[in-house]
């Protein structure tokens, strides 16, 4: 196995771009979807209900699918892969489809009997006669089997992605994103009750993504034949790993759902809020800290299974130099343009000033927390390969305890004297717990001699950190008053917005190169 060729640090990068790439894409349509949304149904109650039954299912999506799946089963696919004849791993990918189609298909029949408790237990403050905890648990029957689908998407994402084809995995949600701005824009207005549009839309969504990325499974040989071997060894070794990955992984989402009760208890528009904030903040998120983890989870997992130890090393300090590099402007430029940000994309319709001020409040507070969340998508691989998963769910029952308790207390606060809105406080708290979550899977790598930091740490921090001092004085410079952005028309604000996003990024760029920062420095050691 050592002889087999090794991709290198630029191939590498190239599958990183192209994953960014799809994902960019993805990402746009997201942002039109959440425009969409915000213009037709606002910060209401009827979206605050959609919000919970798609968040349940999207939940689970990261634990079963992106998450925990991809913690157990890429690891031993990989080993498969390097270690065993193709014979062998058919069989094994036979056996996980089977087994691990079976348990998707019995959760998501109990989460569609069960979707009035399932609501309760995660929106407790819809109960009463608003009429939002009917519609919620109505919407939830239908966007529940997305679970299904989805998750049989992932596997076979999973395998497309282990034999290095990360182009059509990356792409793949592009088609949920359509899907919805179709139903939004053109089914809903021809319902009695339009919002119900969107939960047929995300059923019918998860079905054509499964079937989308059949073809591309077929065309490398590797389509399963499902069936039901729960005894399969490498069946058993990936659930082992799954289990406590499920928590482990999936911190994040845990801790946006300990948000959502809480913010369940608050005013109306609350969830609306969270849901708009945070996905303008996983916009960066998603396109390069994701796309890092995706490509380098089953290189890494390939290089732990040769025993490449440093290899890997060098690969996962190459991952956390990217991410210094982008999570940090990028948090710093949410921060400075959450207002001009919020207004030209979702302000008007039935989006108005108020949704405005404290939905760039909760993204201010979200921003804080971008590099604490990139940080955790690049070191949890680092374990994941080596098949530990037990130090993650560590780490993350104290993040998430964390979380609740900063979460309660602050909500609490700011809904007795605070005017950023309660629903602040939640988000700041998931911050602090992504940061917190950050920092003690670096502290465990540090100790376990898996991280070892070679030369230019410290000159990489100065320049990072005068870059965006100096990005920042930019778009102070280009700053305008709130009364004007809501006063403009949409093509000035597109313009104005544009114009601020190029200065700033072109300034730290600019900064960094005449500080000595070159693409060079950024090669892995081993090429």
């Amino acid at each position: 196995m050592e002889g087999k060729k090794r991709i290198s640090g630029l191939k590498l990068a190239l599958k990183t771009s192209i994953v960014s790439g799809m994902t960019l894409l993805s990402r746009i349509l997201g942002l039109v979807r959440d425009i969409v949304f915000a213009r037709f149904f606002g910060a209401s109650l009827v979206m605050d209900a959609f919000l919970v039954a798609q968040r349940i299912p999207n939940m689970l999506r990261r634990f079963f699918a992106e998450g925990a799946f991809s913690a157990g089963f890429v690891p031993v696919m990989a080993r498969y892969k390097e270690q065993h004849e193709h014979g062998e791993t058919r069989a094994y990918l036979d056996a996980m489809a089977g087994t691990f189609g079976v348990v998707l298909f019995l959760v998501t029949i109990a989460g569609v009997i069960g979707a009035p408790v399932l609501v309760l237990i995660v929106a407790p403050g819809f109960v009463g006669d608003g009429g939002d905890f009917d519609l919620a648990a109505l919407m939830l029957r239908f966007t529940f089997p997305y679970l299904f689908f989805v998750s049989l998407t992932a596997f076979a994402g999973g395998i497309l992605n282990t034999y290095g084809r990360f182009g059509v995995p990356a792409f793949t949600p592009v088609i949920l994103n359509v899907v919805l701005i179709a139903a939004a824009i053109w089914v809903a207005p021809m319902l009695d009750e339009p919002i119900l549009a969107l939960a047929y839309a995300v059923f019918v969504a998860g079905l054509v993504q499964l079937l989308f990325q059949l073809p591309f499974l077929a065309r490398i040989r590797a389509m399963p034949r499902p069936r039901w071997q729960p005894a399969h060894d490498g069946v058993r070794r990936a659930f082992r790993l799954m289990v406590p990955a499920i928590f482990g992984s999936s911190v994040a989402q845990i801790n946006v759902l300990l948000s959502g009760i809480i913010a369940s208890l608050l005013p109306v528009g609350s969830i609306s809020y969270l849901y708009y904030s945070d996905r303008l903040m996983e916009f960066p998120l998603g396109l390069f800290g994701i796309a890092l983890a995706t490509v380098t989870l089953p290189y890494l997992s390939r290089l732990w299974a040769n025993e490449n130890r440093r290899e890997f090393s060098e690969t996962l300090e190459w991952s956390m130099r990217i991410a210094v590099l982008i999570a940090v402007p990028a948090a710093v430029g949410l921060i400075v343009l959450a207002t001009p940000l919020v207004i030209t994309l979702f302000f008007g319709g039935e989006f108005d000033a108020k949704a405005v001020k404290l939905t760039v409040f909760a993204l201010q507070a979200y921003a804080v927390g971008l590099v604490g969340f990139s940080f955790v998508k690049v070191l949890a691989p680092a374990f994941f390969a080596r098949e530990d998963t037990r130090t993650p769910v560590r780490i993350g029952i104290l993040a998430l305890l964390v979380n609740l308790v900063l979460g309660a207390s602050t909500a609490w606060y700011l809904t007795s004297s605070g005017f950023v809105g309660p629903h602040t406080g939640l988000a700041a708290a998931t911050s602090v717990a992504a940061l917190l979550n950050a920092a003690l899977l670096y502290r465990g790598l540090r100790r376990d001699d898996v991280v070892r930091h070679g030369p230019g740490w410290g000159m990489l921090l100065l320049r990072v950190l005068l870059a965006n001092v100096a990005m920042t004085a930019v778009l102070l410079q280009l700053h305008r008053a709130t009364e004007w952005w809501l006063d403009a028309s949409l093509g000035d604000r597109v313009a104005w917005l544009g114009v601020s996003v190029v200065a700033g990024a072109a300034t730290y760029f600019i900064v960094l190169v005449a500080l000595g920062l070159r693409p060079a420095q950024f090669r892995l050691r081993h090429d």
